[in-house]
C-alpha cells in the first residue's frame, strides 16, 4: 500500500516578483505636456540692467564725440545730437598726430602681442615635454611672478632701459614687458590635456622639437592662443604707466599717451575733441574684443581640470 505525499509548493518567491517596483520619478513642470517652463525672469532682468551700465557709457561717447560743443552742456540733457558732425575727428586729428599715434599703437600692439605669444608657447612647450632639472622650480618662479604688482618693477627697469639709451624708443617700451607669465601658465595647462602619442609618433617618425611645436602643438592649441593672444593684444593697447615713462616725443607716442598729449594743449575745455580721440582708442580694441570673446572663454577653460 503507498503512501501519497503531498508535493510542496515553492513557498519563496520570484526575485522578480518580490522586489518593489520603482516608484516612477517625478516629471519635472517643463516637460510635462500643456505647461510652459518658467522664463528665468530675474536672469534676464540683470542682464538687461548689466548692459545697460556697461554699454551706456560708450553709447554716449559715441554719440557726444559728434556733438557740437553748445551741445554738450545742454539742459536737459539730450542723447541725440542735433547735426551730426565730425569736426571734433578733424580738430583732434589737427591737434596731435592722430595717425602717428594710431599708427605707433597698432605696431607696438602687433609686435608685443606676437612676441608675448611667442615666447609662452616656447617656455609653455619647454616645461611640458623636454626633460629638463628643475622644471617644476622654474614653473613655481613663473607662477611667483604674476603675485608681484608691475608698479614694482617700474624702476629697475627704467633704469635699465635709461642705461641702455632705450629712452624715446620703441624698444624701450617693448622689451620690458616681453615676458608674460599668464601666458606661460595657460600654455603650460593645457598642454598637460594634449595626447601623448601623437608627439610619440611624431618624435618616431624624426620630427624635431621646433618641428613639433609648430606642427603639432600650435594646431592642437588654436582656443588658447586666441585667449592669450586677447588678453596680450589688450594689455598692449591699453598701456599707459610705463609708455608715459619712458616716451615724451609725439611720434613715439601711443594713443593713450596722445589723450594725455591733447589734454595738456586743450586744457581740458574741448570735451568734444577729447571725446573723438577716445573713441579712436577706444573702438578698434573694442572690435578685436568682440570678434575673439568665444575663444577667450573657450581658451580660458581649455585647461581647467589639469592639474
Amino acid at each position: 500500500m503507498s503512501v501519497l505525499t503531498p508535493r510542496r509548493e515553492a513557498a519563496a518567491p520570484s526575485a522578480s516578483s518580490a522586489a518593489p517596483s520603482p516608484a516612477p520619478r517625478p516629471t519635472p513642470a517643463a516637460s510635462r505636456p500643456g505647461r510652459r517652463a518658467r522664463p528665468h525672469v530675474a536672469g534676464y532682468v540683470t542682464m538687461v540692467v548689466a548692459t545697460v551700465v556697461l554699454g551706456a557709457p560708450l553709447v554716449w561717447l559715441v554719440l557726444a564725440s559728434l556733438k557740437a560743443p553748445d551741445e554738450l552742456y545742454q539742459l536737459p540733457l539730450q542723447w541725440l545730437p542735433g547735426s551730426p558732425s565730425f569736426d571734433n575727428y578733424a580738430q583732434a586729428a589737427s591737434t596731435v598726430p592722430l595717425g602717428r599715434l594710431l599708427a605707433n599703437s597698432v605696431g607696438i600692439t602687433v609686435v608685443g602681442a606676437g612676441l608675448k605669444v611667442a615666447l609662452g608657447l616656447a617656455c609653455a612647450y619647454a616645461l611640458v615635454f623636454l626633460e629638463l632639472p628643475y622644471k617644476k622650480a622654474v614653473f613655481g618662479l613663473v607662477i611667483a611672478t604674476l603675485m608681484i604688482p608691475p608698479q614694482v618693477t617700474i624702476i629697475p627697469n627704467y633704469t635699465l632701459v635709461a642705461d641702455l639709451g632705450w629712452l624715446n624708443t620703441y624698444q624701450g617700451i617693448l622689451v620690458p614687458g616681453l615676458a608674460s607669465a599668464f601666458g606661460t601658465f595657460l600654455f603650460r595647462q593645457h598642454f598637460l590635456t594634449l595626447p601623448a602619442s601623437i608627439l610619440e609618433a611624431a618624435e618616431l617618425d624624426g620630427a624635431g622639437h621646433w618641428r613639433r611645436l609648430w606642427r603639432f602643438v600650435v594646431p592642437m592649441s588654436t582656443p588658447t592662443i586666441a585667449a592669450v593672444t586677447l588678453v596680450s593684444v589688450v594689455t598692449e593697447w591699453n598701456d599707459y604707466l610705463w609708455p608715459f615713462l619712458v616716451v615724451d616725443r609725439p611720434d613715439k607716442m601711443t594713443l593713450p599717451i596722445g589723450l594725455t598729449l591733447l589734454q595738456n594743449i586743450d586744457g581740458m575745455t574741448n570735451w568734444g575733441v577729447l571725446l573723438a580721440a577716445t573713441v579712436v582708442v577706444t573702438l578698434p580694441i573694442l572690435a578685436v574684443f568682440l570678434l575673439l570673446q568665444r575663444r577667450l572663454v573657450a581658451g580660458l577653460t581649455a585647461g581647467a581640470v589639469t592639474g
